[in-house]
């Protein structure tokens, strides 16, 4: 059924990334098995309890509408983590394979960051100020996981790898 206005948009891109979340559960222990730096795995780590976080957030939304929380495939973050699989088997352990991970975790990021900016505005425009208040959290915490890998990155990962 076609979204006829901005509340069908707003529960569409949030059953999106609900799938999306649910899939970066499954992902990120992989991925932290799959690195060698320490602060990597760490951060990864760190990241997986606040996703599972960001779930419970995402059906916290689901209830204040009044709807089921419900996913719907996200083609986007299945892609961006097969390519990250795709690195973690290509490249060879170590520094390498850390600086892909980083770059296949940080392309994850930058796709959640833009759909829960998108979530947070469609909220406020919808007067779902509770909502949007959760999702911003959301937000925040996406952002600041990028920044940690950024930072992870130009530490010493990417030197090494070099």
């Amino acid at each position: 059924m076609p979204a006829a206005k901005l509340e069908d948009l707003f529960l569409m891109t949030l059953k999106d990334i609900y799938h999306g979340e649910k899939q970066i559960v499954s992902a990120l222990p992989k991925m932290a098995k799959a690195a060698e730096s320490d602060e990597l795995k760490d951060a990864l780590q760190h990241h997986l309890e606040e996703t599972k976080g960001q779930v419970q957030r995402l059906e916290q939304v689901f209830q204040m509408l009044g709807k089921p929380a419900k996913a719907e495939k996200c083609e986007a973050i299945e892609g961006l983590i097969e390519e990250g699989e795709e690195v973690m088997s290509d490249a060879e352990t170590g520094p390498v394979a850390d600086a892909g991970i980083i770059a296949a975790g940080q392309a994850i990021e930058h796709y959640e960051i833009a759909r829960y900016g998108t979530l947070v505005a469609w909220a406020k425009e919808l007067g779902m100020k509770d909502a949007a208040k959760l999702l911003d959290e959301t937000l925040e915490q996406e952002k600041m996981a990028d920044q940690k890998l950024s930072k992870i990155a130009l530490g010493d990962v990417n030197r090494s790898a070099a």
